[in-house]
């Protein structure tokens, strides 16, 4: 027997705080990005709360991962190394992505998370449930392996979870479903989750859950058709090379790169910055004088690509971007929407374009599936690719040259070159020498500044004679002036580090110091010589 669910749409004012969840879970939901309730999430997650058996049909997309999580995390016990809650899912993917959500939901509970599934050694798995887990995400067959080997004790379990439930049983996991649910309490909370409501899934429910409330949410078109979705396949250790081929060939105006956590913005924005890309990261760690400075370069243009968690993109005032491209696909697919929705605004184009390794392209099923289109496939540019490009902006600069007029001089030499070689090979190899010329210009007053016209406000533009080609990253240049000059790492500013120079902003009133430091100071074995950049 089950009872109805109110039908009415979600308020307005519903917020996370109001469905009754505690603070560590509050601080989690605002980790993660979410702002306010999806339906499915207003709507379950206080029944579950009050121990209710639900049926909820909602499709991937709807935010239902959440919606069960946070109420199971809010009932474990974190005295107890038991596992109290089981969470059944069709498929390995699924079954990782939904650990994933439920562990970084559950951070600040420390609540342990183990999925088990076919295909990963079951020493792993075995060794993390003698070790002791709160919950258990896993696939129909591989759960029931481990009560048979009696190596998963159910007889703690409050409540279980059968997500995708529809899909489970078309995959023919039926009888295995009701040889685990007889294992479990007769006294659990249960809550099936389910795209569709088939006769098969309504007698499940009627056999295994007591007087369920019904819950049932649409999902409204989340595509946008403006912008350009494709996707490139790479394997996880190739995703940097890949994404800098990309940035090559695509050359955005600007762009948002969007990774999982903070710690993967930080390590490619310095890959980034040492391969000469003008990157800037923006995150939760960052105070609000840097957050500023950083979206000030951004939106001035002196910043191209903006690296980003979706916690710290979400909120801000970011213009229109040509480009978002994902680095790491999000674990959560609504999450998609949200990164895209960043370019093809106002009935501009755009281009969304993903990095996925091979064992993420569950993930990109899913997507698909909540934006109802297909993503395209996309050729990873080869060296050659990425060098018909590089010619192909030179001719660009070239013809803008012509149409700009101003040629006098130059028109003399290139007479005069004319006289003893063919004008094809002067023009092409004016082009080599173009190419290969060094951005650095050294005049007597000081090295040109050519990243930039002025420093931000407030700080000075220091240039540094070491680069990319004596090892030198990012990191090396601020822990140095920290180190040497006891500057806080904090009020650095950007950073752009080139084959054999650097140019560091600091705060203007400690400029010369750091200068001085500097000059007494090496890096990675080599002499530092450092001097203010005099602007372009």
């Amino acid at each position: 027997m089950t009872a109805e669910a109110p039908q009415s749409p979600t308020s307005p004012g519903i917020t996370f705080e109001s469905l009754g969840l505690e603070p560590d879970l509050l601080h989690s939901v605002v980790d993660v990005g979410y702002e306010e309730p999806t339906p499915i999430q207003a709507r379950t997650i206080p029944a579950l709360l009050k121990g209710q058996d639900i049926v909820a049909q909602a499709q991937t997309g709807t935010g239902k991962t959440a919606a069960f999580a946070l109420p199971i995390l809010q009932r474990i016990d974190t005295e107890i190394t038991s596992v109290q809650a089981l969470i059944l899912l069709p498929t390995r993917e699924l079954a990782i992505q939904v650990a994933q959500a439920t562990h970084l939901l559950g951070k600040h509970r420390r609540v342990s998370v183990l999925p088990v599934y076919g295909g990963q050694p079951i020493v792993r798995q075995l060794r993390g449930l003698q070790q002791g887990v709160h919950v258990v995400v896993g696939t129909p067959g591989r759960v029931m392996d481990h009560i048979r080997r009696e190596t998963l004790d159910l007889s703690s379990v409050r409540v279980l979870v059968l997500d995708e439930a529809d899909e489970m049983l078309n995959m023919g996991f039926l009888e295995d479903i009701e040889f685990i649910l007889e294992q479990l309490p007769a006294e659990r909370q249960t809550a099936l989750f389910s795209a569709t409501i088939p006769p098969r899934i309504r007698d499940l429910s009627r056999r295994y859950l007591k007087n369920a409330v019904n819950i049932s949410v649409g999902r409204e078109s989340v595509t946008v058709p403006q912008i350009n979705q494709s996707y490139y396949e790479v394997p996880q250790r190739a995703k940097l090379d890949a994404l800098c081929r990309i940035l090559d060939v695509e050359t955005p105006a600007s762009a948002i790169i969007f990774c999982a956590r903070k710690s993967d913005v930080d390590e490619l924005v310095e890959s980034l910055q040492g391969r000469g890309y003008k990157a800037e990261a923006i995150h939760g760690d960052l105070n609000q004088v840097q957050r500023d400075r950083v979206m000030r370069s951004f939106r001035e243009g002196k910043t191209e690509f903006l690296v980003a968690t979706d916690v710290a993109a979400r909120g801000l005032d970011i213009p229109q971007v040509s480009h978002v491209i994902n680095f790491h696909i999000p674990w959560d697919p609504e999450s998609y929407v949200h990164r895209i929705g960043r370019t093809g605004r106002a009935g501009r184009e755009g281009s969304a374009i993903t990095l996925i390794a091979p064992r993420e392209y569950r993930q990109l099923k899913l997507i698909e599936r909540l934006i109802g289109k297909r993503i395209r496939a996309a050729r990873l540019p080869t060296h050659e690719d990425v060098e018909a490009r590089r010619r192909e902006l030179l001719m660009e600069q070239i013809r803008a040259a012509i149409d700009a007029g101003g040629l006098e001089q130059y028109r003399i030499a290139a007479e005069e070159l004319t006289e003893d070689f063919d004008p094809v090979e002067v023009a092409a190899a004016a082009l080599k020498q173009l190419a290969n010329i060094d951005r650095r210009a050294e005049l007597k007053n000081g090295p040109v500044d050519p990243g930039s016209d002025n420093a931000e406000p407030g700080m000075a533009r220091l240039f540094l004679n070491v680069g990319r080609n004596e090892g030198v990253r990012p990191a090396d240049v601020v822990g140095a002036i920290a180190g040497e000059a006891g500057i806080p790492g904090r009020t650095i500013g950007a950073i752009d580090l080139y084959d054999t120079y650097a140019f560091v902003e600091v705060p203007q009133e400690v400029a010369k110091r750091v200068v001085d430091a500097l000059n007494r100071a090496s890096l990675r074995g080599h002499p530092v010589r450092a001097e203010i950049a005099r602007p372009k």
